[in-house]
């Protein structure tokens, strides 16, 4: 409209017809296909009626004009229109992964037993929601079992085998077996899950880094068996202490490596008030621009709160400034903070 009243009114020879080709192309640009093609036809119009006002829309000038602005316009309303099917193939997409997201990684419940929990989780993929990092949680008579893993490579295949292992362990954690025996038949299934005839040139070797945690109601310790995973951090009057067992198995999924003489579970003290933070390798090694690896340890021992989300948020805000914004791997973890369990 501008440019049409400014020709009108500006003194010939100058003509500012030819501007109106921006007004479809600045549309494009946010707008959708029905209002582009809107824009560009009154555009024409405009172009017409500036020809028709000066009495030249019979010169090859104009005539130019008009055609390249028909032209124009019909390639940015068919550019509106590709990007709105992929706007709509990008939202199902994402509704696909949110769905998948809540039936393979379920949200932990804000409380277990005398336990507050908070769960964080980072994609890598923008549009991937979900990867190979897991978490899950259990309740059986007397306490509350965690696991945290990182599959071995990405996409389908890591979501799959993700899926496998928390199947096996929603299955068998709440049975009352000890914590090695878990972990045993843990490694078994992912073992015949990973080894599942396929086609012969797709594979490669699979396994599966966890920590698996059994944290009674009532005591003041955990018991901790870590299958090749990055320890925990327990925060403790203000101190970060890395819960390091004294002897690391081998992740799941290797049966042939598991210890000949089993699994051990180590004893970590863990009393009311304290935090506990269980993490994938994800955080910890992401690197900055200068190649410098995030430390955990140290970010966590600057906050100051008191709740497990609170810790996650910190770490979370604290982790993509640190990267930029930008993550080379999916990250999860999973904060544990032990209040007076309940009464009855």
């Amino acid at each position: 409209m501008l440019i049409t009243l400014g020709d009108l009114l500006t003194p010939r020879p100058i003509h500012l017809g030819a501007l109106l080709v921006a007004a479809p192309a600045f549309t494009a640009a946010f707008a959708g296909p029905w209002l582009t093609g809107a824009i560009s036809l009154l555009a024409v119009c405009a172009q017409v009626s500036i020809g028709l006002h000066s009495g030249q829309l019979g010169s090859e000038d104009v005539q130019a004009q008009i055609v390249a602005l028909v032209a124009v316009s019909a390639v940015v309303v068919v550019f509106a229109l590709l990007r709105s099917r992929h706007q709509k193939v990008l939202t199902q997409v994402r509704s696909v992964s949110e769905a998948a997201q809540r039936v393979v990684l379920r949200p932990l419940p804000p409380r277990l037993g005398p336990l507050r929990v908070a769960t964080l989780y980072l994609a890598a993929e923008a549009e991937a929601q979900i990867g190979g990092d897991l978490y899950a949680a259990a309740r059986t008579g007397s306490g509350t079992r965690l696991l945290i893993g990182d599959v071995r490579g990405n996409g389908l295949t890591a979501i799959n085998d993700a899926a496998s292992l928390l199947g096996a362990f929603r299955s068998g954690a709440r049975n009352p077996v000890p914590l090695p025996d878990l972990v045993v038949y843990l490694d078994s299934r992912v073992y015949q899950d990973l080894n599942e005839p396929t086609d012969a040139d797709a594979y490669t070797e699979g396994f599966i880094t966890a920590t698996l945690l059994d944290i009674p109601d009532h005591g003041r310790e955990l018991r901790l068996i870590s299958c090749g995973h990055p320890p925990p951090l327990l925060l403790h009057d203000g101190r970060v202490t890395p819960l390091q067992a004294a002897r690391s198995a081998p992740p799941l999924g290797l049966a042939g490596l598991a210890p000949p003489d089993g699994y051990a579970a180590h004893t970590f003290p863990f009393e009311e008030g304290d935090v506990l933070l269980l993490y994938t390798d994800g955080i910890t090694e992401t690197r900055d621009r200068s190649g410098r690896f995030y430390p955990l340890a140290e970010a966590a021992a600057r906050w100051t709160g008191g709740e497990p989300q609170e810790l996650l948020d910190h770490i979370r805000d604290d982790l993509l400034a640190f990267a930029k914004g930008h993550l080379e791997d999916d990250a999860a973890a999973v904060a544990l903070c032990r209040v007076p369990a309940p009464v009855g």
